[in-house]
């Protein structure tokens, strides 16, 4: 999911602890080509000011303004947007689109420090609001699940950040770090040698000495993390790797050639690994795009990792990769 979910919500709650009425106005469906996705969601304060976006373009003034011309709803209550292609203009969706939103009042908070604290273990939780009564209640949700909403009934799910782990400080982990964050990843760097880590300089990038191997084991990887080993020193790279590939981790890859990679595949076969864990490894890391510089290079992983989250064909491996060219849900059934 995206954090910015989670921002609204924090958002939120701190508005409603000042004292302030709220509202939380979600997405439930999207006709043509509406901007945001059904879940999308925005929190409104009293005074017009919002977090958040549910169409990233004129609906978002209309909800200020009726709520500054007194339009409070006491009770979740349905809006309609762009419902002709006249009104789909004056709101800014394209296309001809329509939108379906559900504006809610917030009376309290309790639910919302719940969602976060589970959301910080790297739970994935649905929220289901009854419109009827207005309840909320949290339930545990699986990988897989999507937002549903059937009339009477909303359905969301808020989980984790994707988190990115990176074993070793050199030059391409500083660039990939950047990136990463910019994409919303949770972005951790582990190297425990001292000559690396003294200069380290990314900020909102964790920094671990740890050895990779036990930052591994204690970060308890789940289905939205993963691990690129990036030192070309195997002491590092290897161990974390083997933990990190009987982990759930969608994704574990390594820089290093072809040749170094089956190398290192032959050193991971001595250890307590099943053929299907080891032919997880993604290597050389990153999709061909002719990458040279640490910045393209960079940009070959990220692309090979949001491929993967998305579970898009993975058509652009250098022929003799550890992982071919293969559909990105196969290689998570492996």
């Amino acid at each position: 999911m995206d954090s910015l979910d989670l921002q609204v919500l924090t958002e939120a709650r701190r508005w409603f602890a000042e004292g302030r009425r709220v509202w939380l106005v979600t997405v439930l469906e999207t006709w043509g080509s509406a901007p945001r996705p059904p879940g999308a969601l925005l929190a409104l304060r009293d005074d017009g000011q919002v977090v958040g976006s549910v169409s990233g373009g004129c609906v978002e003034d209309d909800l200020i303004d009726r709520v500054r011309h007194g339009e409070r709803v006491a009770t979740p209550a349905l809006v309609n947007y762009g419902v002709s292609k006249e009104e789909a203009a004056r709101f800014g969706l394209p296309c001809g689109g329509n939108l379906r939103l559900l504006q809610e009042p917030l009376s309290s908070v309790a639910w919302i420090d719940e969602l976060l604290a589970r959301t910080a273990r790297h739970e994935l939780v649905a929220r289901r609001l009854d419109l009827s009564s207005g309840s909320v209640t949290l339930e545990t949700a699986s990988r897989g699940e999507a937002f549903s909403f059937d009339g009477h009934t909303l359905r969301a799910l808020f989980g984790p950040r994707w988190r990115l782990v990176m074993i070793g400080a050199g030059q391409l982990t500083r660039v990939l770090a950047q990136m990463a964050l910019a994409l919303d990843f949770e972005v951790i760097c582990c190297d425990p040698r001292e000559e690396y880590h003294l200069g380290w300089d990314v900020p909102g990038c964790r920094f671990s000495t740890a050895m990779p191997d036990d930052l591994v084991v204690e970060l308890a990887l789940d289905p939205h993390s993963a691990v690129v080993a990036l030192t070309h020193d195997p002491k590092l790279d290897d161990l974390a790797l083997l933990e990190a590939l009987k982990s759930p981790a969608f994704y574990v890859g390594a820089l290093g050639s072809r040749d170094n990679t089956a190398r290192r595949k032959e050193r991971l076969a001595l250890f307590d690994l099943s053929p299907g864990e080891i032919d997880r490894l993604h290597g050389p890391v990153g999709l061909h795009l002719g990458a040279r510089t640490p910045a393209e290079i960079a940009v070959s992983i990220l692309a090979e990792l949001i491929a993967v989250r998305h579970g898009v064909d993975l058509a652009q491996k250098k022929t003799g990769s550890a992982v071919p060219p293969l559909r990105a849900a196969e290689l998570q059934q492996a």
